[in-house]
């Protein structure tokens, strides 16, 4: 039986769950899909439940572990009456009102209708796949120097990647650590020139050219990598104890394909200073949508955006459908 909400928010993170605390205490019942475990582009929570230590979100001045943080926002959603679903949507249909929402076999009659989507997937880090890699993250590897750098302060550490992101991520490090290592596929930066030319005129950055990381080693924590030069083939130790990973990032946009507007990087389009989509009754917060600042608090405050413009919409939305009647 298709069942029928005013608020159906996809995704989980802090994006997502803030939404969900202030629509819930908007009284709109909100429903939360938030993903399945077994999926890495869909994992209940976010990025943060794959993330250990979080001392930069306000109120923990002590900090607070990401899965730890998570667990919090969505008991205070469920306190204040959303209801959650730990299951993948399958399916989306936007182009008509109200909204087709499937969950499982996407040929059958759909899960859920709704009057207004909050669209919260997130975004996810681009891994190198190498071993270890996935089982040392929060352990030395990391996807964040926002985030994490303040933990390698005096450390020698690596940061992988050749775009901008990737020097952006090595000259904030070097504000901790001792020295930063630039390790690169290629001989020449993909960078931009003036960021090139602030990694390059760092004391504290070196580069590694034609070289990609073969391995993670370490039992607890990060002890070394294992580097391999493209070009010989010859393998060697690089003696680090922290691994940036800023290769890029892949928004969770899939189901929204052909229906709402994107950047050319699979970024979700919004109407600057809200979280409007193109169609009216949709609106996109946290990660999917930001590409720059990728924070939980960010996204907690994108996701608030979303939920009031969402309330904001449906109050109008009933009162012309009943002026209508």
């Amino acid at each position: 039986m298709t069942e029928h909400r005013q608020v159906t928010i996809i995704g989980s993170g802090p994006a997502g769950l803030t939404a969900a605390v202030y629509t819930a205490r908007a009284n709109l019942a909100p429903l939360v899909i938030e993903g399945e475990p077994s999926s890495t582009s869909d994992q209940p929570g976010g990025q943060l439940m794959l993330t250990t230590e979080v001392e930069n979100f306000p109120g923990f001045p002590e900090g607070v572990m990401g899965p730890d943080l998570m667990t919090r926002m969505r008991a205070q959603a469920e306190r204040f009456g959303a209801e959650l679903r730990t299951l993948k949507v399958t399916k989306v249909q936007l182009d008509v009102h109200p909204f087709q929402i499937w969950i499982g076999d996407p040929n059958a009659e759909p899960t859920v209708t709704s009057d207004s989507v909050i669209v919260a997937t997130g975004a996810q880090s681009l891994m190198l796949g190498v071993p270890n890699e996935a089982r040392l993250l929060g352990y030395g590897v990391s996807t964040c120097a926002t985030c994490d750098g303040f933990f390698f302060r005096d450390r020698d550490i690596a940061v992988v990647g050749g775009g901008d992101s990737a020097m952006e991520e090595a000259l904030f490090l070097t504000k901790f650590a001792r020295t930063v290592t630039i390790i690169h596929r290629r001989d020449t930066l993909r960078a931009s020139r003036i960021m090139a030319e602030r990694a390059e005129a760092n004391d504290k950055i070196r580069f590694l050219w034609n070289s990609t990381v073969a391995d993670v080693v370490g039992e607890q924590a990060v002890e070394k990598l294992i580097i391999e030069n493209l070009q010989t083939g010859e393998r060697s130790d690089l003696a680090v104890t922290g691994l940036f990973v800023a290769i890029g990032h892949r928004p969770n946009t899939d189901l929204f394909k052909g229906q709402l507007d994107m950047e050319d990087s699979g970024y979700l389009r919004t109407v600057p200073g809200t979280s409007r989509t193109n169609i009216e009754g949709v609106f996109a917060c946290g990660d999917v949508q930001d590409s720059t600042y990728r924070q939980a608090i960010t996204a907690a405050g994108s996701g608030c955006m979303a939920a009031i413009d969402a309330e904001r919409w449906l109050e109008a939305f009933h009162h012309a459908h009943a002026a209508a009647t």
